[in-house]
């Protein structure tokens, strides 16, 4: 095998080590926004759930 094709692979690997770093970072920063929103979701739910408790009491005093 050639000088050459030993180069390309090499070159090759690096391409592949970049995208592999590259797709690490990526997964991190959306698995970080993931338990970000999930947070938020919580608290709305939250919020919902204590509004329509709020008017289910609000119906029977009625």
């Amino acid at each position: 095998m050639s000088e050459h094709y030993f180069d390309q692979l090499e070159s090759h690997i690096v391409e592949l080590l970049e995208r592999c770093q590259t797709l690490e970072q990526e997964n991190q920063q959306l698995r970080t926004e993931r338990s970000r929103l999930l947070e938020v979701n919580a608290l709305t739910r939250h919020r919902v759930e204590a509004m329509i408790q709020r008017l289910k009491s609000l119906e029977h005093k009625q």
